[in-house]
């Protein structure tokens, strides 16, 4: 019989539950002068109650808001839990927000307080501080006492903060007054269309996913020792529910990666048994482990075309009986070469923050990987569903609703969601909060519909949709993720909305970028995708981009979704005078 995680009144009761349970055994581990060190459960305890007490001790109360701006590391999921254990909300933001970014967040917050990790960010960020009428306080995980505080403005230093004993007691007293009702943290979005708004996050929202999330896992795939690797943005909503609050939830450890370029170092170290991802990080993989196998010889991409031939047809339900022995022998050779790659005890990998290129599932699953596709957005803190085993996977879905989550489909087929998981508005922002809650309801700007399994089905996004000069849509969603598929195109956007037809812009491949004719390449590869799609979805003409699409250059966000009003911008005019050539 499947276990249950039991009901708490908030997310700090959860994680002090569970500290007790597990006392002395890892539970935070970074990679710190080339080996693996853990923190405790009891000494993560300890510091969240201390940073909970220093917090008051230094003027912050209860309702107070305190950014958070830092890399994944053990401290962040500390400073969390501290700061809402004071009875405080977190307003987690990105490290790679600019100055403006942060003085747009620190302003709509009214944050009295923020938790910098390094003097790199605290330069980007206390410009911002200063301007910032609300902030009065700069908390430095590392040394980043600058010099440039004010008589308004006092820096404190983490390990002062977190030092000494800790009252538990009081600590447990005064979390009886927190409420699964109760603020717990401001996301904002990432901003794909626009600026970052604040999504308000209650402890009961974050408290429903870890919840339904657990049942999936333990029914699944059971319930054991679980083991995560933490490497997405903890500051975005997907990271810092699944990723975070998830394995406090079902006691488990978290590694925390050392970059996005040691990431397959580290999950052959870690072995994680869950691991939390984006679709981004799977195409590249993808690419990666073809190029791989395309140079490694005859033999190996034989094996990769039976592998996807087999998983096609298992898939389907078709496998013939004489496809067994290769089946066998794939098990034995490709594909666990490819499972030790990741560590060899890979449970699931589950996808989500932007829709997932069914081609892309199929490749992995025919790996031997489970790949699980859900759907979700920060307003729904953030899981809405996901694929699962018992409900039969399909890669053209998003998988049934999670538990004790409603999911109905509107008139016009946009996907309605109602459930403890749904935010209670946004931050100083009636006017759109009005505009995607109704009547308890939350307006997801998703079009889709049920399967006759009862798994949901994304067809388009509203506020995506291209619609042409004959009022035509157009998921450019669906056509950028097959043009990205290919092995000349890295990266894509597709453009049209009350044009005639779409054009393309598009980055290439780094090995083909430099050569006299990546034109041409490119051309081919666009050839082969249009060849795959209707007349009104066909990309007609195309240009290339200056550089690809970064964080850096803001093209893309930090969960890795591109910008559209970003490169519309940067590009806009060059795309437009594609149609009158």
């Amino acid at each position: 019989m499947a276990r249950q995680l039991e009901k708490f009144d908030n997310l700090v009761a959860m994680f002090l539950a569970r500290a007790e349970e597990k006392r002395d055994a890892p539970f935070l581990w970074a990679r710190k002068a080339g080996a693996w060190q853990a923190i405790s459960w009891a000494e993560a305890a300890r510091q969240v109650a201390a940073l909970a007490a220093s917090l008051k001790r230094i003027g912050i109360q209860p309702g107070d808001r305190v950014a958070l701006v830092s890399e994944n590391r053990p401290e962040w999921l500390i400073a969390d839990l501290g700061i809402m254990a004071a009875g405080c909300v977190t307003v987690p933001t990105y490290t790679t927000n600019t100055a403006r970014d942060h003085a747009h967040i620190l302003g709509n917050s009214g944050a009295r307080a923020v938790i910098v990790s390094t003097q790199k960010l605290a330069r980007t960020l206390v410009p911002a501080v200063m301007f910032s009428s609300d902030c009065h306080h700069v908390i430095g995980i590392e040394d980043i006492r600058t010099g440039q505080g004010s008589d308004e403005v006092r820096s404190h230093h983490w390990a002062e903060l977190v030092a000494g004993e800790a009252d538990m007691a009081a600590l447990k007293a005064r979390l009886e007054s927190v409420g699964r009702k109760d603020l717990a943290c401001i996301i904002y979005t990432s901003g794909t269309g626009g600026a970052p708004r604040g999504v308000q996050q209650h402890h009961g929202a974050i408290l429903h996913n870890v919840e339904a999330c657990t049942e999936v896992i333990s029914s699944d795939f059971g319930w054991g020792d679980e083991v995560f690797l933490s490497f997405l943005p903890a500051s975005h909503a997907y990271e810092h529910s699944g990723g975070q609050f998830f394995p406090v939830g079902l006691g488990a450890q978290i590694y925390y990666a050392e970059s996005l370029e040691k990431l397959s170092a580290n999950i052959e170290e870690v072995r994680p048994t869950i691991m939390v991802v984006v679709p981004r990080l799977f195409e590249m993989l993808r690419t990666r482990i073809l190029k791989t196998l395309e140079k490694s010889g005859a033999v190996s991409n034989y094996l990769l075309k039976r592998a996807l031939a087999i998983g096609a047809a298992k898939y389907a339900g078709k496998l013939r009986p004489w496809d067994w022995p290769m089946d066998g022998i794939l098990s034995l050779t490709l594909r666990r070469k490819v499972q030790q790659k990741f560590g060899g005890r890979i449970k699931a990998m589950v996808s989500g923050g932007a829709p997932l290129n069914p081609e892309v599932g199929h490749f992995f699953h025919s790996l031997g990987l489970t790949f699980l596709q859900g759907y979700g957005q920060t307003e729904a803190a953030p899981v809405i569903s996901c694929n699962r085993p018992s409900a039969g996977i399909r890669m053209e879905s998003v998988g049934p609703p999670l538990l004790n989550t409603e999911v109905s489909i509107a008139d016009d087929g946009e996907i309605m969601v109602r459930g403890e998981n749904v935010m209670h508005g946004y931050w100083r922002n009636p006017e759109e909060s009005a505009r995607v809650l109704v009547d308890g309801w939350l307006a997801t700007g998703d079009v889709g519909h049920f399967d006759e399994k009862g798994r949901i089905v994304i067809t388009d996004r509203k506020k995506d949709l291209i619609v042409n000069d004959k009022g035509d849509n157009v998921s450019p969603q669906r056509i950028e993720g097959m043009l990205t598929l290919q092995p000349e195109i890295a990266q894509a956007m597709v453009y049209g909305d009350r044009r005639p037809h779409l054009v393309g812009l598009l980055v290439p491949d780094p090995e083909i970028a430099s050569r006299e004719d990546v034109q041409q390449q490119l051309q081919r590869a666009v050839d082969r995708v249009n060849a795959d799609l209707s007349v009104t979805e066909r990309v007609r003409r195309f240009i290339v981009a200056d550089e690809g699409f970064t964080i850096e250059n803001e093209q893309l966000t930090p969960s890795l979704k591109i910008r559209r009003h970003v490169i519309s911008k940067a590009y806009g005019e060059r795309l437009q005078a594609l149609y009158h050539r």
